[in-house]
This record gives C-alpha cells, structure tokens and sequence, in this order.
C-alpha cells in the first residue's frame, strides 16, 4: 500500500519528480540567486519601460535596415536576424517566468501554511476564552448579587416589622378590651 501511494506522488504534477541520473555536465548553480535574477527579469519583462525599450530597438533596428546604404544592412528585409534574437529571447524568457512564478507559489504556499495555522491557533484561544466566559456566567449566576442580597434583606425586615406591628397591635387591642371590660362591670 505504501508503494501504491509512493506512486501516486510520482504522478502528481505538482511535485518536483524523482532525481535521475545526471547525462549533461555537472554545473553548480546557486538556487536561489538564479531564482531571484529570474524573479527580476519576469518583473522587468512585465513593465511598460521593457514595451518601450523593445519598441524602440525593433524601429531602428527595422529602420536602420531598411534606409541604410545596402553595405551597410546586417540584416534585410525578412529581418531573419531580428527573428532570431525573438526566438532565443522568448524560449528563455519563457522559462524565467515560469521559474519566477514557481518561487511565488511556494512563498504564497508557505503564507497560507502560517495563515491556517494562526487562524487555527485564534480559533483555538477564541474557544478557550468562550468557555472560560460561559464558565464566568454560570458562576456568576449561583453567587448572590449584592442587589439580590439587599432585596432578600428588605423583604425579611419587611416581614419581621409586620409581624412586630400586627403582635403590637394584637396587644393593644387585648389591652383596649381589658380596659373596656372592667367598665362594663
């Protein structure tokens, strides 16, 4: 099963292949020097000063070959050598640009990794502090709040100083009906 997988990675575009053996000769190439003189080439290429400049050399190049004296033309009407040097800049253009978005993927792929995980890490410390909230309030709830202990406290005086006024006033009328009687006699 696991060669089975090992396969399916060799199959995957996206991924460097296997190294096989070496057939041409042996050059030695900083990576990532060659990797940043090819970001920077692909960034000149898509500026509006490389239109120019290209522009510019086409028209005297064209110019040049068509007005000049005949002596004096290195490359005539077809403009074959003009092709040449289009050919040979675009098939290496070509694979600069692509070397230089390579490397803007995986630095944009590195980024999404740290992204996700600090999204993860937030997720995580934003669910911790609710639990801890919802811990607060449930808590919150079982202790007695001073508004609540002094509205216990009003109602209980309530009720003692009623039953203090209504066993006074039990005594007074007892006391008011034991005056009243010892007249009526």
């Amino acid at each position: 099963m696991a060669d089975h997988e090992h396969r399916k990675d060799d199959d995957r575009l996206d991924l460097p292949g296997p190294r096989r053996g070496s057939r041409g000769p042996g050059v030695q190439l900083d990576s990532e020097r060659f990797g940043q003189f090819a970001e920077s080439v692909a960034r000149f290429m898509g500026t509006g000063k490389f239109l120019v400049y290209m522009t510019v050399i086409v028209i005297a190049w064209v110019a040049w070959n068509l007005i000049a004296l005949v002596k004096l033309r290195w490359d005539p009407y077809p403009f074959i050598l003009l092709n040449l040097f289009f050919s040979t800049q675009a098939s290496y253009s070509a694979p600069l640009i692509l070397l230089a978005q390579n490397r803007q993927e995986d630095r944009d792929r590195v980024t999404m990794a740290e992204d996700r995980r600090l999204t993860a890490q937030s997720r995580a410390d934003m669910d911790y502090l609710a639990r801890e909230v919802a811990a607060l309030r449930m808590q919150m709830g079982e202790l007695a709040t001073r508004d609540y202990i002094r509205s216990e406290m009003r109602d209980e005086m309530r009720n003692e100083l009623r039953d203090e006024l209504r066993s006074l006033l039990s005594e007074l009328d007892d006391q008011s009906r034991r005056e009243e009687r010892p007249h009526d006699d």
